[in-house]
């Protein structure tokens, strides 16, 4: 079954009442996790750290955008505990050592690993020690950058899966690299995903079809709100127009189509497929020619339309009126 993870990210802009909203919202479109981020300022960042979009009006420094992105082990346990209710699996990006302590403490099933972390071999010695699965995104990774986390990863016994991903908000189709779930399967030999910041319901569909196993996408409730991720993210109802097209798609994948046998449509060829019939009056002893031929629904009522080949140069027996279905009867071969 495709791992649906819906990703709120920092769309709660540091309101942890928001953050509660958000996993009523979510909970509502049958999606299997809802992810967070979880940020230490003081752990992961300093005031030299650019900002990737600039949105905040009342953070000077990225660095003061992550304090006020932080919660308390209190909180975080709260919005596990919420998400636990509602029947969504917690999940969470670490970006610090720290900030995998704090997770430790909250309980996480498994870890995401963002494309910025990927090469960061401390945090995933720091993950690798707790046994727990990883999921990592590829975004900004080259194979050889690939190969040696995965190498790490491999030797530390690590449970791992890959996303595809493209660090671009929002990504445009041609940089959606959906070729890369096949190659990602064929490389590694693990789960793979896709992890899409398009903002489009049609992009998760194409991964679903193309093999993808997991799915991860930020869901925003307004995409009018303020916010990094705001303009790559789905709203709640195009998060559940996704889950229904998943789970779709993937009954449709697991029960295989069989051209060899076509017996279930039997009852409908003889509706839709057609008989022989002469196209305009023509008299006894008639040589008929490919012009004679029309061919008219159902099945059944004259030579079947595939055998008119057989039908060409025979000579009819009596007199036909335009639109009679040809039939054996009506025919015998030229002498």
């Amino acid at each position: 079954m495709v791992k649906i993870i819906a990703e709120i990210a920092q769309a709660h802009d540091g309101n942890i009442e928001m953050v509660h909203k958000y996993i009523e919202a979510v909970s509502k479109t049958k999606a299997d996790v809802l992810k967070f981020q979880t940020h230490i300022a003081n752990a992961e960042s300093s005031i030299h750290e650019p900002f990737r979009v600039q949105f905040s009006k009342i953070d000077k420094t990225r660095f003061d955008y992550w304090k006020r992105m932080e919660f308390s082990l209190t909180q975080w346990k709260e919005i596990k505990l919420h998400c636990n209710k509602v029947g969504l699996e917690f999940m969470s990006s670490p970006f610090s050592n720290a900030a995998v302590d704090l997770l430790e403490e909250v309980g996480v099933e498994r870890y995401k690993v963002g494309s910025g972390e990927v090469t960061n071999l401390v945090l995933l010695e720091k993950i690798a020690k707790t046994g727990k699965p990883v999921i990592i995104s590829s975004g900004m990774s080259s194979f050889e950058e690939l190969d040696a986390t995965v190498a790490f990863l491999k030797a530390r016994n690590v449970d791992y899966s890959i996303l595809q991903c493209t660090t671009a908000y929002p990504t445009q189709p041609e940089n959606y690299g959906l070729n890369m779930i096949q190659e990602l399967k064929n490389r590694y030999k693990v789960k793979v995903g896709y992890s899409d910041h398009s903002a489009r319901i049609e992009t998760c569909i194409a991964a679903t079809a193309l093999g993808a196993e997991i799915l991860e996408f930020h869901v925003i409730l307004d995409k009018k709100s303020v916010g990094p991720d705001a303009k790559s993210s789905l709203t709640m109802a195009e998060t559940t127009k996704l889950v229904k097209a998943v789970r779709n798609i993937e009954i449709a994948l697991q029960h295989p189509v069989d051209k060899n046998n076509n017996a279930a449509f039997q009852p409908l060829k003889n509706i839709f497929e057609k008989s022989l019939a002469v196209n305009k009056n023509l008299p006894k002893g008639h040589i008929l020619t490919f012009e004679d031929f029309e061919t008219k629904k159902p099945k059944g009522y004259g030579i079947e339309a595939s055998k008119f080949k057989e039908v060409i140069g025979k000579v009819l027996v009596k007199d036909m009126k335009q639109w009679d279905f040809l039939n054996e009867e009506c025919l015998v071969s030229r002498l």
